[in-house]
C-alpha cells in the first residue's frame, strides 16, 4: 500500500489521545485517518447526552480546543452555568455556553433517531473536521469505578469527586451486548488499514473499554496491519489525568514497563510495536521481553510540532513492518 493510498486507524480516549491524533492528522492526507474513540465515559446530565472524549477530539481537530483548561472550547463563557447555581442547579460539571451547544445539537440529533456515529460524522463536518470520526459502538457502554465502600460512574469520580477516592477495579455497563463500530469492523475486514496506533491514553479508563468490546482487540491482533501503542506514563509519571494514580492503587508500577505488562497480559499478541519516552530507555529491555519491540523516542507533546513529529515516528514504525 503506497503512502497515497494509506489509511491509518488510532484509537483515542480524551486528551492525551486528541494530541497524537492531531499530529497524525497533520501528517496524512485529509481522509486518510480514521480514530476510533471510547465512549464509556459518555453520560446524560440535564436531560443532554454529553460524550466528552469525542468533543475533546473534535475540538483539537478543528483548532477550537481550550488548551488552557484541557477540555471544552477556546473562548468560553460560562453565563449559563452562572445562572444555574443561582437558582440552586447542579454545577459541578461545568458546561460552558458554547460547549452546550454541541451537547444540544447532539441531543436533539439523537431524539429524532439518528445514530451516535451519525451525530458525530455530523458534527464533525460542522466542524470542519476531515477526519473520520468514529465512535467505539452505538450502543450504550458505561465505564464504573470502583472504590473502596462505593461504585462511581466516571464522570462522579472524575469530575465531582476530582479522582480523590481510591480506585479498586472498574468495569463497562453494557459491553457483553455491545457491538464494535460497523465502519471500523468493516474496514479491518477489508485490510484498509496500514497500521494502527493506540494513543497514549489512560490503559484502564480510556482504552481498555475500547478493547474489551466484544470481538474488536481479536480483530486488531488478527489484521495485517502492526499495532503501534505510544506509552502514556513517562518517568513515573501521567502526562495527563489520573493513570498514575490508578496504577498505585491497582498495585501496578507505575512504569511504562508496567503498562506493558498491563497490554501483554490482557491482550496477548496484539502489539507489535511499543513506544517509550527517552528518558525510560533503560525499562526498554524488560519491555522487549514481553514479547513486543520498543521504539524510544520523545514522546512529550508540548506543542504541534511535537505532535507531528511523534506522528512521524509512529507512521514509520508501521511502515517498517
Amino acid at each position: 500500500m503506497s503512502a497515497a493510498q494509506r489509511s491509518i486507524l488510532a484509537l483515542s480516549g480524551g486528551v492525551g489521545g486528541a494530541k497524537l491524533a492531531l499530529g497524525l492528522a497533520d501528517e496524512l492526507a485529509p481522509g486518510q485517518l480514521h480514530v476510533l474513540v471510547n465512549t464509556g465515559d459518555d453520560f446524560e446530565h440535564m436531560g443532554l447526552h454529553i460524550s466528552p472524549d469525542i468533543d475533546t477530539l473534535l475540538y483539537t481537530l478543528s483548532g477550537m480546543a481550550n488548551e488552557e483548561l484541557g477540555w471544552g472550547q477556546a473562548g468560553e463563557t460560562w453565563q449559563t452555568m452562572e445562572a444555574l447555581e443561582r437558582l440552586g442547579g447542579e454545577t459541578w460539571f461545568r458546561l460552558g455556553d458554547k460547549d452546550m451547544a454541541t451537547h444540544l445539537w447532539r441531543t436533539r440529533q439523537l431524539q429524532q433517531g439518528k445514530s451516535l456515529g451519525e451525530v458525530t460524522t455530523g458534527l464533525a463536518q460542522q466542524l470542519g473536521v476531515q477526519t473520520h470520526v468514529h465512535p467505539m459502538t452505538e450502543e450504550p457502554v458505561r465505564t464504573t469505578v470502583h472504590c473502596a465502600g462505593e461504585n462511581l460512574s466516571f464522570q462522579h469520580y472524575f469530575v465531582r469527586e476530582r479522582c480523590e477516592p481510591k480506585v479498586s477495579g472498574f468495569s463497562f455497563e453494557g459491553i457483553s451486548a455491545a457491538r464494535p463500530n460497523r465502519n471500523t469492523m468493516r474496514l479491518l475486514q477489508d485490510n484498509a488499514f496500514s497500521s494502527v496506533v493506540i494513543c497514549p491514553s489512560n490503559p484502564f479508563v480510556s482504552v481498555d473499554p475500547i478493547l474489551q468490546l466484544p470481538g474488536l482487540w481479536l480483530a486488531l491482533r488478527d489484521n495485517p496491519a502492526p499495532v503501534v501503542l505510544v506509552s502514556p506514563i513517562v518517568a513515573g509519571l501521567a502526562i495527563k489525568g489520573p493513570a498514575a494514580k490508578m496504577m498505585a492503587e491497582l498495585g501496578v508500577p507505575v512504569t511504562a514497563l508496567g503498562v506493558a505488562r498491563h497490554y501483554c497480559a490482557r491482550y496477548p499478541g496484539l502489539l507489535d510495536y511499543f513506544v517509550i519516552d527517552d528518558s525510560d530507555a533503560t525499562l526498554a529491555d524488560d519491555i522487549g521481553k514481553l514479547g513486543v519491540e520498543v521504539a524510544v523516542t520523545s514522546t512529550v507533546m508540548k506543542n504541534r510540532a511535537d505532535k507531528a513529529r511523534l506522528a512521524r515516528f509512529t507512521l514509520h514504525l508501521g511502515e517498517a513492518s
